[in-house]
């Protein structure tokens, strides 16, 4: 059950409903546009009114915007989405990013922290009456640095930062790990199934922010030509999206280039850290078991 995703998308033709986060630039977009030839019904969500509009009319394909930096745009596009799609097969939480600086959100959080964890663990978590009833697979776009930078200290979320831009994008990559691992944990009896993926050092936008190590990375020409294009760093977001959990892929999984991830970060054994992250997550955002 391990996908080989360099190898292109061998998929399952029945046709799904796609919901992708992130889709309106980078390997969200090209996701899109792979997973609309293939059949699927894409979702296109975005920040940007402009440039998702333009990849959802490329498509034909239903859009939402919200910004992650306002959870009451998390909020209301989980209202959207449920009204909007009642069956849900597959979330794809693939927004993200690298931000300069310490910045707070309106709702007080570290702007890093929250656009790429708290804000897609609070749209999971109001979507997932119809994600278990679609029998669903959630899946994170993680990334290499979450072994590289950083660990997870739950007592610590919430609290303003001291890390630097690098740093708190790798623990908040770390984030997405262990919250997939405890998806899966929770739910996956009940129907739910959960992988998160290390999408290769992509030449797109995603982290073009002046004042950050990761930024002077991206936005150096000659470092850009070694990196994975978009088009083919979304193969390995369509190959988790397009096919069977539990028959090509394993729940519960955070995957690296042909496979399984071999060399993980060390709290990624300890289910203790993945739970403890998931009670303080609902405790940041007020929210209750489902």
């Amino acid at each position: 059950m391990t996908p080989r995703p360099d190898d292109g998308p061998t998929c399952d033709p029945t046709p799904r409903t796609i919901v992708i986060t992130g889709a309106s630039d980078g390997i969200g977009a090209e996701a899109a546009r792979q997973l609309h030839r293939l059949g699927h019904r894409v979702v296109v969500v975005g920040r940007s009114p402009r440039k998702t509009d333009a990849v959802a009319d490329e498509l034909g394909a239903d859009r939402h915007t919200a910004d992650f930096a306002r959870l009451d745009d998390v909020r209301r596009l989980a209202g959207e989405l449920r009204e909007a799609h009642p069956r849900i097969d597959v979330l794809a939480n693939n927004a993200g990013g690298v931000f300069g600086g310490r910045t707070t959100t309106a709702d007080g959080f570290d702007l890093t922290f929250q656009v790429n964890h708290l804000a897609p663990f609070l749209l999971t978590h109001l979507l997932l009456d119809t994600l278990l009833t679609s029998g669903a697979a959630v899946i994170q776009t993680s990334s290499v640095a979450a072994r590289l930078f950083r660990k997870v200290v739950p007592e610590d979320l919430g609290r303003p930062t001291r890390l630097t831009p690098q740093r708190a994008y790798g623990t908040a990559k770390l984030q997405n790990i262990l919250f997939t691992q405890e998806l899966h944990r929770r739910y996956h009896g009940r129907g739910v199934s959960a992988a998160a993926f290390h999408p290769g050092l992509v030449a797109s936008h995603f982290a073009s922010e002046p004042g950050t190590l990761l930024g002077h990375l991206y936005g150096n020409r000659v470092a850009r030509r070694l990196m994975t294009t978009p088009q083919q760093a979304a193969r390995r977001l369509v190959r988790l999206a397009g096919t069977r959990p539990g028959v090509d892929w394993t729940s519960g999984t955070y995957y690296e280039g042909r496979g399984p991830a071999r060399h993980p970060h060390p709290q990624t054994r300890d289910p203790r850290v993945a739970r403890d992250l998931w009670d303080t997550s609902e405790r940041l955002l007020s929210l209750g078991p489902v």
